[in-house]
């Protein structure tokens, strides 16, 4: 949300649109009070806010002033003081001005008295001014900002997430992104309230349509401790990580490689190894000798697996499940021979005796992606994992990054 202060002084910015600039011409108003009143905009339009508080004071010194004289003067006074960060001067001036303005222009005072009462930490008040600004039908952005924020500072997280969850399942349903703001509020407010699952499913969605790497590295690290989460997938969250570019550390890169060698996938270790030298995270330091060891293990399994690999598949074709032909499939995958590992695990999946149906079609989905002949199937492929053991969420994330 934008700042408190950024909304006041957009709030000043309007009442000067309103006719604070046109001191000097406005019919009725006299010289003596016009020409300091024309001194004050231009100072204000320099960024000289508090001189021009000073202007407007010697307008307002004048005597017998009319009201058409007055109200010039307050509208002036009160975008000096509000851009001046005088707010009890911006507050008195507006609440002179309101009574005498109907229509929109009254809607619009009532949003920047909402804006002042709310720097003076007055939040009743400044509800009060809120309210009072959309019953004169102002349905501006910073309305809506004023909203979020007064709610935010009443503590009422509660109210903050049905505003928020509605704002986003009516931009759902009309077919459009949800705004980025809203999702983040919605988040907020739901970790506020403890609602842990709410909240890790809102920072799917911020993901999903903002895929940035705080979004990557919030979610991926919430989505571990995830109720049901198997650990199973740990590697497949660092795979996620990999793949969009979160994962920066050496010890990341340490683990991961380990828990490919041990789920039998040396080829895809070794990349992984090389990927952290290639990033200076692996190969330097005290270290340096650790890295090489666990380098020089990733070649020497990868060369085994490739000797073995054309047995283990045919012992796999033979079981009665599918689940070892699966995995023996995506080894294929990991040492590039993409088309082949998909045939496999697609004739693994179609076994009536596998017992990981959704992994099989998660490791199927991961490996179409990989092959540009298959891409378009392997999004299909992906929504059809339903699995509650993480596997459906980490399929989920595969339609929103490519390897």
């Amino acid at each position: 949300m934008k700042s408190l202060r950024l909304l006041t002084t957009l709030a000043a910015a309007a009442l000067l649109t309103l006719g604070a600039t046109t001191g000097a011409h406005a019919q009725g108003v006299r010289a003596e009070i016009g020409k300091p009143l024309q001194q004050a905009s231009e100072l204000l339009r320099a960024g000289k806010a508090r001189e021009a508080l000073g202007k407007v004071r010697e307008a307002e010194a004048v005597g017998g002033k009319t009201a058409a004289e007055q109200l010039v003067i307050d509208r002036m006074k009160a975008a000096a003081a509000q851009r001046a960060a005088d707010f009890p001067t911006a507050i008195a001036a507006l609440e002179s001005i309101h009574p005498k303005v109907t229509g929109a222009e009254a809607g619009q005072i009532a949003e920047q008295l909402a804006a002042a009462y709310a720097q003076t930490r007055n939040n009743g008040k400044a509800t009060e001014w809120l309210n009072k600004a959309i019953a004169a039908g102002n349905n501006s952005p910073t309305i809506k900002q004023l909203q979020q924020f007064l709610m935010g500072a009443s503590g009422d997280y509660a109210a903050i997430a049905r505003d928020a969850a509605a704002a986003v399942q009516a931009a759902e349903q009309a077919g459009r992104r949800p705004a980025e703001d809203d999702l983040l509020r919605l988040a907020d407010a739901q970790n506020r309230l403890g609602q842990t699952n709410a909240y890790v499913g809102t920072l799917e969605r911020l993901l999903l349509n903002y895929p940035k790497k705080d979004y990557w590295n919030a979610y991926l690290g919430r989505l571990a401790r995830k109720t049901g989460f198997s650990q199973r997938y740990e590697l497949d969250l660092l795979r996620l990580r990999l793949a969009s570019g979160t994962l920066v550390k050496t010890e990341e890169y340490m683990e991961m490689a380990q828990l490919a060698l041990q789920a039998g996938f040396p080829a895809e270790a070794r990349k992984i190894v090389d990927q952290g030298y290639a990033a200076k995270l692996l190969g330097t330091g005290a270290e340096a000798s650790r890295h090489q060891r666990l380098r020089d293990l990733a070649v020497k399994q990868e060369a085994e697996s490739k000797a073995n690999l054309s047995t283990h598949t045919t012992e796999a074709e033979a079981a009665k499940d599918g689940d070892a032909l699966v995995k023996w499939g995506y080894a294929y995958v990991t040492l590039g021979e993409v088309d082949k590992g998909i045939a496999l695990i697609q004739a693994g999946a179609a076994m009536p005796g596998i017992k990981r149906p959704d992994e099989a079609r998660l490791r199927l989905g991961m490996a179409q992606l990989q092959s540009p002949k298959s891409r378009a199937a392997a999004v299909q492929t992906l929504r059809s994992v339903r699995g509650t053991d993480g596997t459906a969420d980490i399929a989920r994330l595969w339609t929103a990054v490519q390897p």
